[in-house]
C-alpha cells in the first residue's frame, strides 16, 4: 500500500483564495480586517514565521502590522502593547509570538489579551468555548488547520477513532475538543496519548486517524500504525544532514517513508499542516472582524 497524500499546501491556497474573496466583500462594506503580530526578540524560526504570516495578510487584502520588540522588552512594556493593540479599532486580531524571553511570563501576557482579538484561540475564554462546543470561540490554527485538511480531503471523522499523541494546549487539547465536536470534522471517539501513556504502540495502532504533535523527530514508526489509517504529522524538527546543502533536514515526527507504505493518507512535512496554520489564522482574523 501506498498512502494518498494530502496536500496541505493546495489546501490551504484554496482557504486563502476564499478568504481572499470574502475579505474583498468586507472591504466593500467598509471594514478592512486587520492583523497584528507582536515579536519580541529575534528567535531564528520565529522570525521566518511572522515574515510568512504578514505576506498571507497582504495577499489576502488584510491589513497587516509587524510590532518587533527588543529581547530586553520588560513584561510591563509588552502588557502596555498589549493593551494598546486591545484599543486599536483596525487591529481586528492580533497575537503574540512564542516563545517569550524567560524573563516575561508567558501566561500572564496570553491572559491579557482581549478574547475577542484573541485569533491565537489560546485565551482561557476561548478554550472554554471550544470545550463546552461553542462556535464563537476562536480555534487554534493548528488543529482547526488539521481538522479542516481532514474535512476537505473527504475523510470521514464521524465514529472514527482519533488518536492523538501529545497533550499540549496549542495541539493537543484543542484538537481532542475539536474531534468531539458535532459536525463536519467531528464526532469521533478520542483517545489522547502522551509521554506516561502505557504501551503507547498499541494505543496508536487502534487509530483509524493519527494525530501526532509530540515534537520528537520520527518518533511515530511503521510499527506504530495499522493498515490503512489517516496519519497527520503536526511535528518540524530539524535533523543534522551532512548530505544536504543546508546541513540539516526538515522532518516531522512521523518516519514518513517507512509508514506512508501501511497508511492509507499521510500528510507530508514539510508541505503539510505547516502551511494550514497561517491559512486558519487568517480565517480567525476574518472572523474575528465580522464579530466587532
Amino acid at each position: 500500500m501506498t498512502a494518498r497524500v494530502l496536500d496541505g499546501t493546495a489546501i490551504a491556497r484554496e482557504i486563502r483564495d476564499e478568504i481572499a474573496r470574502d475579505t474583498a466583500e468586507l472591504i466593500r462594506q467598509g471594514k478592512t480586517p486587520g492583523l497584528a503580530v507582536v515579536l519580541v526578540g529575534e528567535d531564528p524560526a520565529s522570525q521566518v514565521y511572522v515574515k510568512a504570516k504578514g505576506q498571507a495578510c497582504r495577499e489576502a487584502g488584510m491589513h497587516s502590522e509587524t510590532i518587533r520588540l527588543p529581547a530586553t522588552t520588560s513584561e510591563a512594556e509588552l502588557l502596555a502593547t498589549v493593551d494598546r493593540l486591545n484599543q486599536d479599532p483596525r487591529i481586528h486580531g492580533f497575537l503574540v509570538q512564542l516563545p517569550l524571553p524567560k524573563h516575561i511570563d508567558s501566561e500572564r501576557v496570553l491572559l491579557r489579551v482581549a478574547p475577542a482579538k484573541d485569533v491565537d484561540g489560546f485565551h482561557p475564554m476561548n478554550v472554554g468555548k471550544l470545550s463546552v462546543g461553542d462556535r464563537t470561540a476562536f480555534r487554534p490554527a493548528t488543529p482547526f488547520g488539521v481538522q479542516q485538511m481532514l474535512v476537505r480531503s473527504g475523510i470521514e471523522t464521524k465514529g472514527a477513532h482519533a488518536v492523538i499523541v501529545g497533550r499540549s494546549n496549542i495541539v493537543g487539547k484543542p484538537m481532542a475538543s475539536l474531534f468531539l465536536l458535532d459536525g463536519p470534522g467531528g464526532n469521533a471517539t478520542v483517545t489522547v496519548c502522551h509521554s506516561r501513556s502505557r504501551d503507547l504502540p498499541a494505543i496508536t495502532r487502534s487509530a483509524d486517524i493519527l494525530v501526532v504533535a509530540i515534537g520528537k523527530a520520527r518518533f511515530v514508526t511503521r510499527d506504530m500504525v495499522q493498515a490503512g489509517a489517516v496519519v497527520v504529522d503536526v511535528g518540524i524538527n530539524r535533523v543534522a544532514d551532512a548530505t544536504h546543502p543546508k546541513g540539516y533536514v526538515i522532518v516531522g515526527d512521523v518516519d514518513y517513508g517507512p509508514v506512508s507504505e501501511v497508511a492509507g493518507a499521510i500528510t507530508p512535512v514539510p508541505g503539510g499542516v505547516g502551511k494550514m496554520t497561517i491559512a486558519m489564522l487568517l480565517m480567525n482574523t476574518l472572523q474575528a472582524a465580522r464579530n466587532q
